[in-house]
């Protein structure tokens, strides 16, 4: 049985000690409450902060993920962050294509790719993005996209590295927006991008794989992603800096 996940991403937001905080109180109400067996809470935080918010909280409760990595193993590549350093620091997780680094950093399939092979061999489990922009949703081309995303980033992995694979579709013209694909919207995507995955590997794999719903996630329309067949949680951005609207999501991974 595929897991429910609920992943923050908070981007370039807050200092460590704000991170701290914002993720002590998250951890407070879940050392509370009663989260079903099969769900699963991750915070993506920046670099700065994962190693301060890891000797905070019980990774039972609360994953950690790197927003981001380098393609590189090691080496004369300054500013750059490798896999080996996110897992020595005991992130678990890493973001791996966020539309916001196609769009602003030119990360291609290729280079994710490799990316994602790095996180394999480094026994990180990624949070591949995927997604269309308003445009290719207009032309009609959203499927084509979606697919051309996946199968070139995914080409040369194998079944149990997929099976360690969460999927996170962002259409972007909903991330930061405030527009949210309908639930209708978002489970056609999200059960075409499992029938992919069934054509690249094989339907026991496609049943396993949770794919993520991220794109202006709120407190008020996550229940209703959430009761989609194929949605299995959130990639939320925004909030997941303001505690109660998190919680509030975390409550609706019923």
């Amino acid at each position: 049985m595929r897991k429910k996940i609920i992943a923050g991403n908070w981007k370039m937001n807050t200092t460590p000690d704000e991170g701290v905080d914002l993720a002590l109180k998250i951890y407070s109400f879940l050392s509370n409450y009663n989260l079903d067996q099969n769900c699963k809470v991750i915070l993506g935080v920046p670099f700065t902060h994962i190693d301060r918010i890891i000797q905070k909280v019980d990774s039972s409760k609360i994953a950690i993920a790197a927003q981001n990595c380098s393609q590189f193993d090691s080496g004369a590549y300054t500013g750059e962050i490798s896999v080996k350093m996110v897992k020595n620091l005991g992130a678990n997780y890493i973001i791996i294509g966020h539309s916001e680094r196609r769009q602003y950093f030119s990360e291609n399939n290729e280079l994710l790719a490799i990316k994602l092979r790095q996180c394999y061999n480094n026994n990180i489990n990624p949070i591949y993005c995927c997604g269309e922009t308003l445009s290719e949703r207009d032309s009609n081309r959203h499927f084509e996209i979606v697919k051309e995303q996946i199968i070139e980033s995914f080409k040369d992995i194998s079944e149990s590295e997929m099976l360690n694979t969460i999927i996170a579709y962002e259409p972007v013209w909903a991330i930061g927006t405030g527009r949210t694909a309908t639930p209708s919207q978002a489970q056609e995507m999200h059960n075409y991008i499992r029938l992919i995955i069934k054509d690249l590997f094989n339907q026991i794999v496609a049943d396993e794989v949770s794919i993520l719903y991220g794109g202006s996630v709120n407190s008020a329309n996550a229940s209703e992603l959430f009761k989609c067949a194929d949605i299995d949680g959130g990639l939320v951005g925004g909030a997941s800096l303001k505690p109660d609207d998190f919680i509030n999501i975390i409550k609706s991974a019923k």
